[in-house]
C-alpha cells in the first residue's frame, strides 16, 4: 500500500488501528524509534517539533494518538515526500 491510501484508512478508522501498524506508519512516514518504557513507544523526525508518544494498549493503538499522527502528517505535508510501502 502506498503512503496516501493508508493515511486514508488511518483517517477514516483511528478506533480500530493495531499498535504495531501504528509503528510501521510513522516509520514510513520518516519517524524513528527513540526509545519508551513498557507501553510507550516514543518516536521522533528530524526538523519535525512534535514528538509521537504511543501506548499499547492490549494490541491496539490509542485512537487520539492515531489522530496526533494524523495531524503531524497533515501539518508538515509528508503525504507530498516520495512513496515507500508499509
Amino acid at each position: 500500500m502506498d503512503k496516501k491510501k493508508i493515511f486514508d484508512e488511518i483517517k477514516k478508522n483511528p478506533k480500530n488501528l493495531r499498535f504495531d501498524k501504528l509503528c510501521r506508519i510513522a516509520e514510513m512516514f520518516g519517524f524513528y524509534f527513540k526509545g519508551g518504557k513498557s507501553s510507550h513507544r516514543i518516536y521522533v523526525r528530524e526538523r519535525i517539533q512534535e514528538m509521537l508518544n504511543f501506548q499499547n494498549v492490549g494490541g491496539k493503538a490509542k485512537p487520539y494518538q492515531v489522530r496526533q499522527l494524523i495531524k503531524v502528517i497533515m501539518k508538515y505535508n509528508l503525504l507530498k515526500e516520495g512513496n515507500k510501502n508499509v
